[in-house]
């Protein structure tokens, strides 16, 4: 079964979104954004989720997650959360 490792930086606003995702293109670490802007708990452990399975997390969730080139920072990725940045860090098919 497939699992992947992941990051994300979780925000109200796609406009908020945009431009950490900017920010993150000029350089500024993933994961000091995420400690410092992300809503949610993992924020503080620089986005991590750890390693999950599909069908754990959200569909639109998964769905980056189980798609996207590893490495590279998806998003603005919308939920019933708000919105998301999604790095890939592993995944094992």
């Amino acid at each position: 079964m497939a699992r992947a490792s992941a990051r994300h930086i979780l925000v109200k606003t796609e406009e908020e979104c945009n431009n950490l995702k900017k920010e993150i293109e000029n350089g500024v670490q993933f994961g000091s954004i995420a400690e410092q802007h992300s809503l949610c708990p993992s924020g503080k452990q620089g986005g991590e989720l750890g390693e999950f399975g599909p069908g754990q997390m959200v569909k639109e969730f998964d769905d980056v997650v189980f798609s996207a080139p590893v490495g590279e920072v998806q998003g603005p990725v919308k939920t019933q959360f708000g919105y998301h940045l999604v790095e890939v860090t592993e995944r094992k098919d």
